[in-house]
């Protein structure tokens, strides 16, 4: 009989389950892993020391680039931070607005987390099933700011603008037709309220498609179940937030236990799981999904019945209308020195955090009252989930690292910052 070896083995910086450029240092007893070392820095953009070189407003677009997933929730957080220290008041239609996003970007994270652990364990068809609802919701995206992806849509005090009137539609191509178009524009024809209240209602007979396709799969559960058990007390810990923490029973969500926006205004529920395993934060996600769906159809009954500014009327931080620019000089000038210098925030400093897909995702702000951070701290919930990774690990097999890195819904743009 063949004696079992101990291995040292590198699982990436370019391993296709490794959700970026993980690179994890495996000690292997034969296909058992003993120790699973995480190397970071790979990716290593130093977002924290641009931003001091930037003002406030050019420091935004970063947020974006943090975790790629989840756009405009990282721009929240330190929109917010920002408010905090400037002491403003954001309109009410404003955050019901920010809500909106918030829950359509929770989704859009988790389809692609669920399209993308199915494909690390070896289910094909989620994949293509969760992109085509994606699509729908990258669209809101872009119909908005431009932008299908790094949107740099919020912005101290409000919004960029408020929701069109129109939402984009296809045009006829040499690859699509008359007839193709007619019936991908058949639910485009009102405003973007119009659109994402269409998706809302569409949406849970979506989410029933990818549970018929997994939750009761007896290999999905084999991949699944028992796998990277954490417990409540060692999840706290950790420092484990989101998904990671709601998974292992703690009903822990900023959205409910420190309410920002217009959250208490809201009829949602917390997912939580029983077992801490990577199938419960599974089932978590799946259903986090159902209410996030129910947020934003509130949502958008709330905007369709009361208009408003979408943006504070506090010039420090504001331009002047374009009207008022055209007929007073003072107005015109402020107009410049706003673009061209930026905001100046007061002295002090701020932490602000949300209730990010991945968990509570923080920025810590300094100001010295200039026009630029003076330092800027980010958490990002991913850095503390990778940390528990060895602990999760240790006794499962080679092929079980794969499930334990897809339930962490790692992003590695926000780990190295």
């Amino acid at each position: 009989m063949a004696e079992i070896k101990n291995y040292t083995l590198n699982f990436g910086p370019q391993h296709p389950a490794a959700h970026g450029v993980l690179r994890l240092v495996l000690e292997l007893d034969g296909e058992v892993v003993q120790r699973a070392d995480p190397h970071i820095g790979l990716l290593h953009r130093g977002t924290e020391k641009l931003a001091e070189h930037k003002t406030f407003i050019q420091a935004l677009p970063y947020m974006d680039r943090l975790d790629y997933v989840s756009m405009m929730c990282n721009e929240h957080a330190y929109c917010m931070a920002i408010e905090k220290l400037l002491n403003i008041e954001v309109p009410v239609r404003a955050q019901y607005i920010r809500v909106m996003f918030d829950e359509i970007t929770r989704i859009l994270n988790h389809l692609l987390w669920l399209g993308a652990h199915g494909l690390d364990v070896g289910a094909m068809a989620v994949f293509l099933y969760a992109f085509r609802e994606r699509e729908d919701l990258m669209d809101c995206y872009e119909a908005v700011s431009g932008a299908r992806l790094h949107a740099a849509y919020y912005r101290p005090g409000g919004v960029y603008r408020d929701l069109p009137d129109r939402m984009p539609q296809y045009k006829p191509s040499k690859v699509r037709s008359a007839k193709k178009v007619d019936e991908l524009n058949k639910n485009r024809q009102g405003s973007v309220l119009d659109f994402i209240d269409d998706f809302t209602q569409r949406f849970p007979k979506y989410v029933d498609e990818y549970e018929t396709l997994l939750t009761d799969n007896r290999i999905w559960k084999q991949r699944l179940v028992g796998v990277g058990v954490v417990t409540p007390e060692r999840a706290l810990s950790m420092g484990f937030t989101g998904p990671m923490l709601r998974g292992s029973g703690i009903a822990w969500d900023l959205r409910k236990k420190q309410p920002y926006e217009v959250y208490d205004r809201l009829d949602f529920d917390i997912p939580v799981g029983k077992n801490g395993d990577c199938y419960d934060r599974y089932l978590v996600r799946v259903e986090e999904m159902r209410q996030s769906n129910k947020i934003i159809k509130q949502c958008v009954d709330w905007l369709r019945v009361n208009p408003g500014p979408v943006m504070s009327d506090n010039h420090k931080v504001t331009p002047p209308k374009r009207v008022d620019m055209k007929t007073n000089m003072e107005e015109l000038i402020h107009h410049f020195k706003l673009f061209t210098e930026g905001m100046h925030v007061p002295e002090g400093e701020s932490y602000a955090a949300v209730e990010h897909p991945k968990g509570e995702f923080g920025i810590y702000l300094v100001a010295d009252g200039a026009n630029k951070p003076y330092r800027l701290k980010i958490r990002a919930p991913g850095f503390a989930h990778l940390q528990g990774l060895d602990e999760m690990s240790r006794g499962h097999m080679l092929a079980d690292v794969v499930t334990i890195i897809g339930t962490q819904d790692i992003v590695f743009g926000e780990i190295d910052r």
